[in-house]
């Protein structure tokens, strides 16, 4: 799921200028896709992407070491017990689950909620009709609704997809 991409290909980054006030950043170790060691990345969230970089500079030349679409996730959740380490979180799409550890449960506790607002927010296809009969109430419903849910850690978004 998660591929490289040169500075100039925006199919990869989808266009996204990932170097500019992201919605969330910072360090977390990522377990390899093929090779199963443990590296630590800087990730960077952004418009339903979460890229992931060596260094934590980044500028506009800067090229991801792989992105995942937020969209395609299903899940994200703890995972302490499944890794039997602190502060793990897991990321699963139809095809793979991705492991994730955080520097403290506060941070596992953001990723989650940030990763997870993301997943909603990107992953619902709204079309012109519905942007135009949208009620205000309805909106101001599914605010609280994730709101509330962004208190529940282990919260299942597959079952958040099918009820909104």
């Amino acid at each position: 799921m998660g591929t490289g991409a040169s500075a100039a290909d925006t199919d990869s980054t989808g266009g996204v200028e990932f170097w500019r006030a992201p919605e969330r950043a910072g360090w977390l170790t990522k377990q390899g896709e093929y090779i199963k060691t443990w590296r630590r990345r800087w990730f960077v969230l952004k418009q339903g992407r979460l890229f992931w970089f060596k260094d934590s500079v980044i500028t506009r030349a800067s090229v991801p070491r792989g992105v995942i679409p937020v969209a395609a996730c299903l899940t994200v959740k703890g995972a302490e017990d499944v890794l039997n380490r602190p502060y793990a979180f897991e990321l699963s799409t139809p095809r793979e689950t991705m492991y994730f550890i955080a520097d403290s449960e506060k941070e596992k506790e953001e990723w989650i909620n940030s990763i997870g607002r993301s997943i909603v927010q990107h992953s619902r296809s709204v079309t012109d009709a519905e942007v135009v009969d949208y009620d205000s109430s309805r909106a101001a419903g599914d605010s609280m609704i994730l709101a509330l849910i962004s208190e529940i850690p282990e919260f299942d978004l597959l079952c958040l997809k099918t009820c909104l």
